[in-house]
């Protein structure tokens, strides 16, 4: 009987997490206007989704951002984590402090600061993207070091010392012996910053081109009167971003299990 009882906990955490992410999809392809209206069966949506020029034109605008946060804050992240790493302790501690900070602090909080800084302060031009770029990077940055950090600490630093000995340049050493052993970690940190990026809302909202709209933020707005097509064709989006989540989820966690290396979590 506990036995029992632990699974029917683990159903029911499943079905909390995955039950309402189903039914949008269910709904999705279907011609009802709203939850609960069930209708005949219908791709009208998926159609919507992929020929409306608005939502074509938010869907790769946001693609499109959370790929270049996404690299800058791989660069940054990684740099910081084997930079902090090869540091004294005490410089090692300081920069896990501060980046620590960004993490637990609240979106809306670093949102408006970063807003106040750089378009308040030093008057820049939201129309430029640079203040959403570098909001999102300050949001992502942190999550690819604590992702490199703990890839750094498992490798075997006797192999870097042996690079060394055998004639490579730090740089060399670096680039052949360093980044292929953390590779993992890189790789989980930039799929997490494209999914913080992707995420982001209140960042977005206070730092973005007034012409500009991500995915949240469209959503957002997209329920204070929108067409109804567009609404339920937002349903249809859900769904894909669902599929393709766990899509490759399972791809990493096969190729993980294929080389017996700890699953990927995103």
């Amino acid at each position: 009987m506990r036995k029992n009882g632990q699974h029917m906990i683990i159903w029911l955490v499943l079905a909390f997490l995955y039950l309402p992410i189903l039914i949008l999809t269910f709904y999705s392809f279907t011609s009802s206007t709203m939850i609960g209206s069930v209708r005949e069966f219908s791709v009208e949506n998926y159609i919507t989704l992929f020929t409306e020029p608005a939502l074509r034109a938010m869907m790769f605008g946001t693609l499109s951002l959370a790929v270049v946060v996404a690299l800058i804050s791989v660069l940054l992240g990684s740099a910081g984590a084997i930079g902090a790493f090869y540091s004294k302790k005490g410089v090692q501690r300081t920069v896990e402090f501060f980046n620590e900070v960004p993490v637990v602090n609240a979106d809306v909080v670093t949102g408006f600061s970063i807003c106040i800084f750089m378009i308040v302060l030093l008057h820049m031009d939201k129309d430029t993207y640079i203040p959403l770029v570098i909001a999102q990077t300050a949001l992502c940055t942190p999550f690819v070091y604590l992702s490199v950090m703990p890839r750094l600490k498992q490798m075997d630093n006797s192999l870097y010392e042996a690079a060394l000995d055998l004639g490579c340049t730090p740089a060399q050493a670096l680039r052949r012996v360093v980044i292929p052993q953390i590779r993992p970690g890189i790789v989980s940190g930039f799929m997490t910053a494209i999914t913080l990026s992707l995420d982001d809302y209140f960042i977005a909202t206070y730092t973005k081109p007034a012409t500009f709209d991500t995915i949240s933020t469209y959503v957002v707005n997209a329920t204070r009167g929108a067409q109804t097509s567009i609404k339920t064709a937002l349903w249809a989006l859900s769904a894909v971003m669902f599929v393709i989540v766990v899509a490759v989820v399972m791809a990493a966690n096969m190729k993980r299990a294929g080389t017996g290396e700890e699953d990927l979590r995103i």
